[in-house]
């Protein structure tokens, strides 16, 4: 697959990891999320690695991030969105959405899914609703996963 950037004035967003700044990006989702605190480095460059990630760019600062974690043909979970605090309320978040949602690689998917404590008006501008049959929907969790189990580091 081929790597996508595009910009928008002094904004870059690119699946390119190569120029991502995992330092940032682990920084935010282990420190600073409420969904993956304490998630192993290692851990987090190993799903960042095996998704199609999206960095967000001002200038050469990383201040934002999505994964998709998908098959390309049927499927998508985005996960991982975050945009660092000085740089909301600009419109980025709906700028990285609407390059996700676009992008060639994930059209035709069957069914997209993503959890969110807090972010349902964003979302919903963009499709996402509740479950439509929620009693057909099973998962597993581990919530201290980071603290207590697998690699922890």
């Amino acid at each position: 697959m081929n790597n996508i950037s595009v910009r928008k004035g002094d904004y870059l967003l690119t699946t390119d990891q190569a120029i991502f700044d995992f330092d940032k990006i682990y920084e935010f989702i282990a420190k600073q999320s409420y969904w993956a605190e304490g998630i192993p480095f290692s851990t987090l460059k190993k799903s960042v690695s095996n998704s199609l990630s999206f960095g967000l760019f001002y200038k050469e600062s990383q201040i934002g991030f999505a994964r998709v974690v998908t098959d390309y043909a049927t499927f998508g979970y985005l996960a991982d969105v975050f945009i660092v605090p000085e740089y909301r309320g600009k419109g980025l978040a709906h700028w990285l959405m609407e390059n996700i949602l676009s992008h060639p690689e994930l059209q035709g998917l069957r069914r997209w899914m993503l959890a969110t404590r807090d972010a349902h008006g964003l979302y919903e501008k963009y499709g996402f609703k509740p479950l439509s049959k929620p009693d057909r929907m099973m998962e597993i969790t581990h919530a201290d996963i980071y603290k207590t189990g697998p690699g922890k580091t």
